[in-house]
């Protein structure tokens, strides 16, 4: 069986979810084009550091993807604790050696000036994590201690990259836990307890855990005019820089905002602000809909996967691209606070370029192996 599989391995490969996320990073190797070339003013240079690492990174994360969709991803299920325990000695390992960009500390230093960001793995790593946990467990999801069992793999998750610290991407782990939850068919009555629980513990959660650093971004979310040219500084061209854009936008490289300098950080954390101030209203509604035509795509894999894990597996990618997604734009429209989440395939990254790619990666291999068996 193993050998006629990879005689027509790649037949039934699921090439329209592949077309949207290449769509995505053309998208986004453009807008880092225009964001980086206003940071440089040389556009050679722009290809040769920005554009040419990001291409670098998707000729990685591609290849990654091939390998992990030629993979039975039902072996990632088989050795979930080793991914696991890769996950949680990760976080660990930036904790310990990792080097401090603007107050947070979330990267390794490597050879060759890059930097790995284990928590952009972890993501990936700990879905696999519990949609193993979930998958063997479905009929017990009724009782407290299975219930809390998951809550046990992800909380240390959430806890290491929210000491680093990184509020946005601990929110994308309670999300994914709770998505993979409810897609499992856990109890509503433990989730409404749950949700009390969070809800009373957050005052207290804001007085003991809540860094000097996170509380400034906070504060600087309520009222960035506060401090308006140093900690809301950026917030304040963010939002200058959408309402910019109008309608149609000021065009491609035209962006007065961010080509003048005004706007910081803009090829990762606010990449989204340079597309809105370029391509507008109608850009900005375009490149939302490329990313909901991948994210129904990914959750077709879990409507066609017949098996609990392959489906909870599926969910779970798509709903960590859907959360990362909505809190990167909603920081940029200040909807919500600075968080330092990248916007998934647009913003510069090897991390989370190579991250996305591999779990796009997994959802081939679930959609292939479910075809083939048709």
């Amino acid at each position: 069986m193993i050998a006629s599989f990879r005689a027509h391995e790649f037949r039934n490969y699921d090439y329209l979810l592949m077309a949207w996320a290449l769509g995505l990073v053309a998208v986004g190797l453009a807008i880092l084009y225009s964001a980086s070339t206003s940071e440089t003013n040389s556009p050679t240079a722009t290809l040769t550091d920005a554009i040419g690492r990001q291409i670098l990174f998707l000729v990685l994360g591609v290849g990654a993807s091939l390998g992990l969709a030629r993979l039975d991803y039902r072996v990632l299920g088989n050795y979930w604790l080793v991914l696991y325990s890769m996950a949680v000695f990760g976080l660990i390992a930036v904790l310990i050696i990792g080097v401090e960009i603007a107050g947070a500390t979330r990267w390794i230093s490597l050879p060759g000036g890059f930097l790995l960001q284990p928590s952009e793995f972890a993501k990936v790593l700990g879905t696999v994590a519990l949609a193993k946990y979930l998958s063997q467990r479905e009929a017990r999801l009724h009782e407290p201690q299975v219930f809390l069992g998951s809550l046990a793999i992800i909380a240390p998750l959430m806890a290491l990259v929210f000491v680093e610290p990184d509020l946005g991407t601990t929110i994308v782990f309670a999300v994914i836990w709770l998505a993979m939850l409810i897609m499992a068919g856990a109890s509503s009555r433990h989730l409404l307890i749950m949700g009390g629980v969070i809800l009373a513990l957050i005052p207290f959660a804001l007085i003991i855990a809540v860094s000097d650093y996170q509380e400034e971004r906070l504060a600087t979310f309520l009222d960035p005019n506060k401090d308006r040219f140093g900690a809301g500084y950026n917030v304040i061209q963010a939002e200058i820089s959408v309402g910019s854009g109008g309608l149609m936008g000021q065009g491609f490289l035209n962006g007065s905002q961010s080509q003048l300098g005004f706007l910081q950080v803009r090829s990762s954390d606010f990449i989204f602000s340079v597309f809105g101030e370029e391509f507008g209203f109608v850009g900005s509604l375009f490149l939302l809909t490329l990313f909901g035509a991948f994210i129904l795509r990914a959750l077709r894999v879990a409507q066609e996967a017949r098996d609990p894990f392959g489906r909870l597996l599926a969910t779970g990618f798509a709903i960590m691209i859907l959360g990362q997604v909505f809190i990167n734009i909603g920081v940029n429209i200040r909807l919500l606070p600075v968080t330092g989440i990248p916007l998934p395939f647009i913003s510069q990254g090897g991390s989370s370029l190579i991250s996305i790619f591999m779990g796009i990666g997994v959802l081939q291999s679930i959609i292939m192996r479910q075809r083939q068996s048709y």
